[in-house]
């Protein structure tokens, strides 16, 4: 399957016209952590070293971000939709975010001053999961729309926090759309962790709230900086975030490499990064991956331009290569934690495993300058938010790329 792995690099653009960042950086989103802060719910996410993986694999470290622990939640997006439905009602009352931590934004005051509130998305689970959880607990209603093909485990999930959430027959950017029409009908908010053009206020404001990951990563790794951090990309919103938050965090030339992984079945990003003609490109029709939670065709165009300024390489790979991964971190080598990650958590891992280990793709390694030195960082962004899909593929093996 490894011939399947595509990848595209990309060098860094010396020009002073790249797209600014700023408002993803550590200054900038102090105060969007100190609201996630103040949520009762709210631990730092574990920072795991994997000392032996390392060893094993030949390099220096091997850190994976466990979002399986967000919020209870089991995912990292609760992050986003948290922050743009606290920052909205922030607007709707004329106050900053920093004046609304979570006691006073869920208090019968301010629901009493804003009366009812409908905010509606589309969602393969996770998204649409942390804006009802949101909506749920400041006393706001929410609709959530899911592509056909969607795990009923995840549905239920949505339903069981007072949403009115169904399945679609349309894939994952037709339910987008479908969202979109539907708040306009109704008068209700759409709040979408995806941005085209004319729509990218609320999205911006859902990917400052993934930065919150970045200021807690920091903190972890204290004095130690990466050279090469995984993240994984479905639209693109969150990886253009966590990107902009280092390469903010960094200047350019202290900049650690930084790859975006897509499957293979919805690898919009890869596709748009290997045309380099200024243009989006589409994945249409059933993305038929494992990896749900990256089944998008269509690439968020915030995201889309932070990734092509700062990010190096545009990876498409197989399920396989993720389902390894999930494999690698729940089976973990001599006293490493145990991470249970899920199909698009894992994808990331999954790959450097791969490329670490086999060599035919000594081709990628080289190009990715990874060797004995390096310092890896990736995300776990969810953990087994479909349980019977995760112990298919970790028990069974049950993947379509076998």
């Amino acid at each position: 399957m490894t011939d399947l792995i595509k990848a595209v690099h990309y060098d860094r653009k010396e020009t002073s016209n790249k797209t600014s960042i700023k408002k993803f950086g550590k200054n900038s989103t102090k105060k969007i952590w100190e609201f996630h802060k103040s949520f009762p719910e709210y631990n730092e996410t574990p920072l795991v070293d994997l000392k032996n993986l390392a060893k094993n694999l030949g390099v220096d470290k091997i850190y994976v971000k466990d979002e399986s622990y967000r919020f209870n939640l089991n995912a990292f997006k609760v992050l986003g939709g948290s922050y743009c439905l606290g920052s909205i009602i922030a607007d709707k009352l004329g106050l900053d975010i920093s004046e609304l931590p979570y006691e006073k934004i869920s208090s019968d005051e301010v629901k009493q001053k804003l009366g009812e509130i409908t905010f509606v998305t589309a969602t393969d689970g996770n998204h649409g999961r942390g804006i009802a959880w949101t909506a749920n607990r400041l006393g706001q209603k929410s609709v959530v729309y899911m592509p056909r093909g969607s795990s009923e485990e995840r549905l239920n999930n949505i339903k069981s926090l007072g949403s009115d959430a169904s399945i679609l027959d349309l894939n994952y950017d037709d339910a987008v759309r479908f969202a979109s029409e539907s708040g306009q009908k109704n008068g209700w908010i759409l709040a979408q962790d995806t941005a085209w053009e004319g729509y990218e206020d609320i999205p911006s404001r859902i990917m400052q709230g993934y930065t919150t990951i970045g200021n807690e990563i920091m903190k972890q790794l204290q004095e130690t900086k990466p050279t090469h951090i995984f993240l994984q990309a479905g639209v693109g919103a969150m990886a253009g975030a966590i990107t902009a938050f280092f390469a903010d965090f960094y200047a350019d030339d202290e900049q650690p490499i930084i790859v975006i992984v897509e499957p293979d079945k919805a690898d919009c990003i890869f596709r748009t990064a290997s045309e380099k003609d200024g243009q989006l490109h589409s994945v249409t029709g059933d993305m038929d991956t494992i990896m749900a939670g990256l089944a998008c065709g269509e690439p968020c165009t915030i995201g889309w331009d932070i990734l092509r300024d700062y990010a190096d390489c545009f990876i498409s790979m197989p399920d396989n290569i993720a389902a390894k991964g999930m494999r690698i971190l729940g089976n973990p080598l001599a006293d490493d934690t145990k991470i249970v990650s899920g199909e698009s958590g894992a994808a990331t891992l999954g790959l450097v495993a791969e490329v670490l280990q086999n060599k035919d793709l000594d081709w990628l390694k080289n190009q990715l300058k990874m060797d004995a030195n390096s310092k890896i960082l990736c995300l776990s962004t969810e953990g087994d938010t479909d349980q019977e899909n995760y112990r298919k593929i970790v028990w069974d093996g049950l993947n379509p790329s076998f």
